[in-house]
């Protein structure tokens, strides 16, 4: 018995590197890490073939990724960081107009500094 997968193509003996699955009901391929075990209605791929996947026509095809290595940095977080340090850098006096929230001109006991937030207890 081989420990190592192969790729289920026909006259690739290359080791599988990933697991393709097909939702038939959704239209999709699915094609993710390789299984920790083979299962008998998904195909293993090696990272040729895998990456040269193709799927008919009307059908999407979803990559998931195994998470092993190095994810770039999206919009949103680039946005996230930047809007941080837009906050820590500005000046106190306007950070606490901007975080303080009033109500009808009285405090609702809340302070904001930074993404930080302190709530007042009731009977204080």
């Amino acid at each position: 018995m081989s420990l190592v997968r192969r790729c289920s193509r026909t006259a690739c003996g290359r080791p599988a590197v990933a697991t393709l699955t097909y939702v038939y009901a959704d239209s999709t391929a699915v094609l993710g890490p390789l299984a920790t075990y083979a299962e008998p209605h998904c195909y293993d791929l090696c990272a040729e073939h895998s990456e040269r996947l193709t799927a008919p026509r009307g059908w999407d095809v979803v990559r998931l990724s195994d998470g092993s290595g190095p994810s770039r940095p999206s919009g949103d977080d680039l946005e996230a960081l930047a809007n941080a340090v837009r906050e820590a850098a500005r000046p106190p006096g306007r950070a606490a107009e901007a975080g303080g929230s009033r109500q009808g001109g009285q405090s609702t006991g809340e302070t904001r500094r930074g993404h930080l937030r302190v709530l007042r207890s009731p009977d204080s």
